[in-house]
């Protein structure tokens, strides 16, 4: 199941969500949005929302970082 984080280098909560990944070794490809403005606007299009993180789980998109959607979308 693919996954995006769409974030940026300073943002605490895009760190958390990073770590969440690693931690049960989920794999994960980052968008830094703040350096890629075709990633921003994308992020934008899918959401709605200007503010990160957001995270794409196969199609599936949670804003913020909410540790309890994350762990029901991949059964952890």
């Amino acid at each position: 199941m693919p996954i995006t984080i769409y974030s940026t280098p300073t943002c605490p909560y895009c760190i958390m969500a990073k770590n969440f990944f690693k931690k049960h070794n989920v794999s994960y490809v980052e968008k830094d949005v703040s350096s890629d403005q075709e990633a921003a606007q994308e992020m934008i299009k899918k959401s709605g929302q200007m503010g990160v993180p957001v995270i794409e789980i196969d199609q599936e998109i949670i804003i913020g970082f909410d540790e309890i959607k994350l762990k029901s979308y991949l059964k952890l």
